[in-house]
C-alpha cells in the first residue's frame, strides 16, 4: 500500500508534489495552533471557574457561619454538601434541600477528607455518576466544618467543542484554499521550467543532421532568480550544443570535401601510370626505341603520387599532433635556413630574379629547420609557379616584438580578394584552368600553414593587384 502510494506520488507534476507539501506542512501548523489555542482556553476558562467557586464558597462560608445556612447563596446546577469533622472524619450533615447533593456523595467526602489532611482548599476535576463533568473545591468554613462545592463543567466543554469546531472548519478552509491557491501559483512560477522542457522535447524532435543549429531558445523572463540561472545555463547549453554542432558539421563537411578532393587528385595518376604501363607493354614488343621515354613517364607519375601522398601523410600527422608530432625541433639559425631557400630558388628558377633583403647576422630559434625550409620553399616555388617568367620575387627577414618574421612577396598578378581566404584550404587552385601538371596538387600552402601552426607561429597573406605578400611568424622563445 505505502509503495503504491510512493509510486503514485511520484508519478505527480512537481507543482502538485509541492502544493501537496505546502498542504501537509500547513495541515501540521494548524493543529499545532489548534491544540494550543484549545489548550490554552480550556485553562482559562477552568482557572475562571475556579475563580467563581472561590467567590462563591466564601460568601456561602458567611451564610454558614453566621445562620448555619446556605439559603439565598446557591448557583442553579450546583452541589453543595456541609461536613462536620472530628477526629479527621467527616460526617455530612442533612442538605437544606434533596437537590444540593448527587446521588453518589462518595467523590464529596473523599475531598472533604483530603481537604481535613491538608488544611487548606483542595480543587479536583471527578466525573459524577449520572450527572457529568463537575469541578469540586473544599475549604474549611470555621473550624470542624468543611464545604464541598461542586460546579458543572459543561459550559466549558460546549464552549472547548465549539471553538475546536470553529477551528477545524476555518482552518480546513483555510487549507483548501492554500493548496488551490498555491497550485495556481506554483504552476504559474513553473510555467519557465515547462517551456524549458518543452524546448527540451523540440530539440529532442529536430534532426542534427540535417543543420548545425538548433531553431529553439528559450527566452521568458519571469520565475525568480533560481529560474533565470537555470534559464541562462539552458540557453548556455544550446549555445554550446549549436557551436559544437556547427564544428562537426564543418569537419565533416571539410571531411568529405578532402577525401573527394584526395581521390581525384590520386586517380589522375594512378589512370596515368595505368596508361603510361600499357604502352610500356606495348613498346616493349612493338616499339623498343619507345619504352625508356614510357618508363621515364610512369616513372614520373608514379613519382609525382609519391609526392602526393607524403603531402597527405604529413597533413594527417600534423590533424593528429598530440598523439604523434612529425617536428623535431632543434636549435637553427633562421638566417642561414632563409639564405640556402633563396639559393636554392635561385638555381631552379632563374627565369624569376630574387631579392634578399638584407637582414639580421645571425638569428638562432628552436625549430625543426626542415620543415621550415619545405614551408619556404613552398611560398617560394608558389610564386614562380603562379606569376610570370621575369616577375620579381623577394625575401625579408626581420625581428619584431620577440618574433622572427619572414616575409616572401612577388610582383605578380595577386589573389583575387574572394579566393584570399581560402587558399590554406588543401586541395584549393586560385586558378581553376591551370593543370595539375604545373599547377601543383593544391596542398602546398595547406601543408605550409600547417607546420606554421605546429610550431606555435601563424602565417598570413596580405597584398593587393601586383602583389601578393606571404609573412611567417615565428618565435624565437624556447618552448
Amino acid at each position: 500500500m505505502i509503495g503504491r502510494l510512493r509510486r503514485a506520488y511520484g508519478r505527480l507534476r512537481l507543482g502538485t508534489r509541492l502544493a501537496l507539501g505546502l498542504g501537509v506542512l500547513s495541515l501540521v501548523v494548524f493543529a499545532v495552533v489548534g491544540t494550543a489555542l484549545t489548550t490554552y482556553m480550556r485553562d482559562y476558562l477552568s482557572a475562571q471557574l475556579d475563580t467563581q467557586l472561590a467567590q462563591g464558597q466564601i460568601a456561602q462560608s458567611k451564610s454558614i457561619a453566621n445562620y448555619g445556612t446556605l439559603s439565598g447563596k446557591k448557583y442553579y446546577s450546583w452541589f453543595y454538601a456541609v461536613y462536620d469533622v472530628t477526629d479527621g472524619t467527616p460526617v455530612l450533615r442533612r442538605p437544606e434541600d434533596p437537590a444540593d447533593l448527587p446521588e453518589d456523595v462518595e467523590d464529596f467526602t473523599a475531598l472533604a477528607r483530603a481537604q481535613t489532611a491538608a488544611s487548606t482548599e483542595v480543587l479536583r476535576t471527578e466525573h459524577l455518576k449520572g450527572v457529568g463533568e463537575y469541578r469540586l473545591r473544599a475549604c474549611e468554613v470555621e473550624p470542624g466544618v468543611v464545604l464541598v462545592s461542586a460546579a458543572p463543567m459543561d459550559d466549558i466543554d460546549d464552549t472547548v467543542g465549539q471553538l475546536v469546531t470553529i477551528q477545524a472548519v476555518t482552518f480546513g478552509l483555510a487549507l483548501l484554499a492554500l493548496v488551490v491557491a498555491g497550485r495556481s501559483l506554483l504552476r504559474r512560477g513553473l510555467k519557465p521550467l515547462s517551456d524549458m522542457a518543452h524546448t527540451a522535447r523540440g530539440i529532442t524532435s529536430h534532426d542534427l543532421t540535417d543543420s548545425a543549429r538548433l531553431p529553439v531558445r528559450h527566452d521568458g523572463r519571469s520565475g525568480g532568480p533560481e529560474v533565470e540561472e537555470l534559464r541562462t545555463a539552458f540557453n548556455t547549453m544550446l549555445e554550446h550544443i549549436d557551436e559544437s554542432l556547427a564544428v562537426r558539421a564543418e569537419a565533416e563537411q571539410r571531411l568529405r570535401r578532402f577525401v573527394a578532393d584526395a581521390s581525384h587528385e590520386l586517380r589522375t595518376p594512378l589512370m596515368s601510370v595505368r596508361g603510361y604501363a600499357d604502352l610500356f607493354q606495348y613498346a616493349a614488343a612493338n616499339a623498343p626505341e619507345e619504352r625508356d621515354k614510357h618508363l621515364a613517364r610512369l616513372r614520373a607519375e608514379a613519382a609525382r603520387m609519391g609526392f602526393l601522398l607524403d603531402d597527405l601523410l604529413l597533413l594527417a600527422r600534423l590533424d593528429a599532433a598530440e598523439a604523434e608530432t612529425p617536428l623535431r625541433p632543434r636549435e637553427t639559425d633562421l638566417v642561414e635556413l632563409v639564405q640556402e631557400a633563396a639559393d636554392a630558388f635561385r638555381a631552379s628558377h632563374a627565369d624569376h630574379p630574387l631579392t634578399l633583403t638584407p637582414g639580421p647576422s645571425a638569428l638562432p630559434a628552436y625549430v625543426d629547420p626542415q620543415r621550415v625550409r619545405q614551408v619556404l620553399d613552398n611560398l617560394l616555388t608558389n610564386a614562380a609557379m603562379h606569376t610570370p617568367p621575369g616577375t620579381e620575387v623577394s625575401v625579408a627577414l626581420s625581428v619584431s616584438g620577440g618574433m622572427a618574421r619572414i616575409r616572401v612577396a612577388d610582383a605578380g598578378p595577386g589573389i583575387p580578394p574572394g579566393d584570399r581566404e581560402r587558399v590554406f584550404d588543401r586541395f584549393y587552385r586560385v586558378d581553376k584552368a591551370r593543370s595539375r601538371d604545373r599547377g601543383g596538387s593544391g596542398l602546398g600552402l595547406a601543408v605550409a600553414s600547417s607546420l606554421i601552426r605546429a610550431h606555435g607561429g601563424t602565417i598570413e597573406l596580405s597584398g593587393e593587384p601586383g602583389s601578393t605578400v606571404f609573412t611567417v611568424s615565428l618565435s624565437l622563445t624556447k618552448p
